[in-house]
């Protein structure tokens, strides 16, 4: 069976959009994956930890015939692969990989919380996921009230088209 999963990836050191590009080839490469829909990119400030510079995000939906589980092992490997540190919680770093959902799945383990715990949240997060999400309900709430709730004291600006060359 393969399940429908989205998610969010951001960088904040170094070429951020290579970074980016990078990861989307990797997550492309990967067997038992395929890549449905990539969003555009956005320039975000950093959220959690601010002494750092501004993110580009975007969010990435697949089809995978693998288990949560193993899709988060896959997508760590490509952190680390992109020379992904972490030192400072929500820190800098080169690449971030989230699963944000995982067909309807709910998984709360030691390892991996699905849907992603704070995306509803996060502007940065929602805003790229409206873009390649199929209605504007998950979990019965509403993305745009959420983007609407917290985009004062987020700021998320229009980057660019991401261009992706398989």
């Amino acid at each position: 069976m393969k399940h429908n999963v989205f998610l969010s990836l951001g960088s904040n050191v170094g070429n951020r959009e290579g970074y980016l590009k990078k990861a989307v080839k990797e997550i492309s490469l990967l067997e038992n994956v395929d890549l449905d829909k990539v969003s555009d990119i956005y320039e975000t400030e950093p959220w959690g930890y601010s002494e750092q510079q501004n993110f580009l995000n975007m969010a990435v939906s697949i089809y995978t015939k693998l288990d949560a589980e193993s899709l988060l092992g896959k997508l760590q490997n490509i952190e680390n692969l992109l020379n992904r540190k972490r030192i400072v919680k929500w820190g800098p770093r080169t690449i971030d990989i989230d699963i944000l959902l995982f067909d309807l799945l709910k998984l709360d383990s030691e390892y991996l919380k699905i849907p992603h715990p704070l995306m509803f949240e996060r502007v940065f997060v929602l805003v790229p996921l409206k873009e390649i999400y199929h209605g504007n309900e998950i979990f019965g709430i509403d993305i745009d009230e959420m983007i609407n709730k917290y985009k004062e004291n987020q700021k998320v600006k229009y980057h660019k088209k991401f261009e992706f060359l398989p």
